[in-house]
């Protein structure tokens, strides 16, 4: 992920941050999802229906396919974005345990990320921000607070919530957001294993589905013309018609199914 991560961050200046929830696509992958756009819409429409006016009507569908991909980026891109707050809250947590203060905490997670996910990745340009906007005066509470809102993620809301209830009423604070940190560590440590059990799963119904279009394509070019009354008559077309929408419908069902929440 940290080829995507690196495109399409999103406009933002020095101080206000990414919105993660906000994806804007890059020239480059605009270029790149375009193009295997139109490769799919011509392998579909050599499988289904064999016109090239069919394929032209098409061809502009597939430009937009990149549009079509953001939610799945948008969704890549927090999961990365989860998973490296996991590692850095419980280096905030281990520090906190150690008896640092919040913000040496902070510093000492900083350095442990930039070691794990690099200098550019997104959990060390949002620590970086935070430590920078306590330096300017802000308070952590409303430097953690809009990371939390701009992340889009509910374990990220979850923990500012519990750090600003944590700093309000007092008591032992640095127990409570240390304690806090590792349930949520924990948390997103189970939902990234889930992800990789299920992956083999992923990339089965991934090859599941390129299979029927590898069959015809085969049996077209060992024995030409078998299919030949599929692609020249009203009633061939119709049926084909038919298979494609079956087709398209299994694949989607095939992704609900791996989809898993926490």
């Amino acid at each position: 992920m940290r080829g995507s991560e690196c495109l399409s961050t999103g406009k933002s200046s020095d101080l206000q941050g990414m919105r993660y929830e906000v994806y804007e696509l890059s020239k480059k992958e605009w270029l790149l999802y375009g193009a295997e756009g139109i490769l799919g819409a011509a392998v579909l429409d050599y499988v289904f229906y064999r016109s090239i006016g069919l394929f032209l009507i098409l061809m502009p569908m597939g430009l937009l396919f990149p549009l079509l991909l953001k939610k799945e980026l948008k969704k890549r891109r927090l999961e990365t974005l989860r998973g490296q707050f996991k590692d850095a809250i419980l280096a905030v947590a281990s520090g906190l345990n150690a008896g640092y203060s919040v913000e040496n905490a902070f510093a000492v997670s900083l350095k442990e990320m930039e070691e794990i996910h690099g200098n550019d990745s997104m959990i060390v340009r949002e620590i970086r921000l935070i430590l920078q906007k306590v330096r300017m005066n802000l308070t952590f509470e409303e430097a953690l607070g809009d990371f939390a809102e701009r992340s889009g993620l509910d374990d990220v809301k979850n923990f500012a919530d519990v750090f600003l209830a944590a700093r309000k009423s007092g008591g032992e604070l640095m127990k409570i957001i240390a304690r806090t940190a590792e349930i949520i560590g924990e948390k997103i440590r189970i939902q990234e294993e889930i992800l990789t059990a299920t992956a083999s799963r992923r990339m089965e119904q991934k090859i599941m589905s390129v299979i029927p279009v590898l069959i015809v394509i085969y049996i077209e070019l060992t024995s030409p013309g078998f299919f030949g009354i599929l692609y020249t008559t009203i009633g061939g077309r119709l049926l084909m018609t038919v298979c494609l929408g079956i087709y398209l419908m299994s694949c989607q069902l095939a992704k609900n199914f791996l989809e898993i929440g926490i």
